[in-house]
């Protein structure tokens, strides 16, 4: 059984840093595709990017492009999360996910396995 455990967030200022990790479980990911999704309240769950645990490619929405980035260290099972230059906007609960399938997808209705989600809040 798959199973994704998160870090816990965190509070920081606009500006710092923080990063999330997904202890990831119950079977290989290295043919999967691995992603990190955020939700506000009152709003839709957002993907914010994705990684290819086998080869490293990966996917980003716009608004994280060159302040975050997603990796993994395949020996710990573990996949990275790590914010830098941190924005109010930021602020949400963010969940790492993967799916039975190892096709790319922006879509949260794609992935099957979630992780218990992470409270990150930046404050201006």
């Amino acid at each position: 059984q798959v199973q994704l455990t998160e870090s816990e967030g965190g509070s920081v200022q606009a500006g710092e840093s923080l990063r999330l990790s997904c202890q990831a479980s119950g079977r290989t990911f290295r043919s999967y595709i691995m992603a990190w999704f955020r939700q506000a309240p009152g709003k839709e769950r957002e993907f914010v990017g994705a990684i290819s645990w086998s080869d490293g490619q990966t996917q980003y929405v716009d608004s994280v492009k060159d302040r975050f980035t997603i990796s993994v260290d395949d020996a710990k099972g573990t996949l990275f999360l790590q914010m830098n230059s941190l924005k109010p906007e930021d602020t949400a609960v963010y969940y790492c996910a993967t799916s039975r399938s190892r096709a790319w997808s922006s879509w949260h209705t794609d992935y099957d396995y979630w992780g218990q989600g992470a409270q990150v809040t930046v404050s201006s």
